[in-house]
């Protein structure tokens, strides 16, 4: 055996090797992090103008950063966490799935309670002009 043939050997090894170390997910190249990066950067630019110039009703400016933090989430999940319906066979998806839910359950319950605590506990003008 020659010290080429050894060599070209042992590459093809280790080229093995570190496609099974993958299990063949796809890690991202620069490109798709650079996308990542620059949509990033875009969702968080767009609401920190709307923000500081306050070019727009409160009410409509929270709604809109609301909405671009929602769509930020989801450009870290495909460009930097690589979650899609395909890896893990499709459980990192149920998991999130299962985690949306159970955290839009405690939002919206903690808001309920938060609103009738408000509603039902909070004393009105009428009885503060009895004493």
């Amino acid at each position: 055996m020659s010290a080429d043939n050894h060599s070209s050997e042992a590459h093809d090894a280790h080229h093995d090797a570190d496609h099974g170390a993958h299990d063949g997910h796809d890690h991202g190249s620069f490109k798709t992090y650079m996308i990542g990066f620059v949509l990033s950067v875009i969702l968080t630019a767009i609401p920190f103008g709307l923000v500081m110039t306050g070019v727009l009703p409160t009410q409509a400016t929270a709604l809109i950063v609301m909405g671009l933090a929602v769509v930020q989430i989801v450009v870290h999940m495909i460009y930097f966490l690589h979650m899609n319906t395909k890896s893990e066979g499709g459980w990192t998806m149920l998991a999130l799935i299962f985690t949306i839910i159970v955290v839009v359950i405690a939002l919206s319950g903690s808001l309920w309670v938060m609103y009738h605590l408000n509603t039902n506990m909070m004393p009105t003008h009428e009885m503060s002009g009895m004493g």
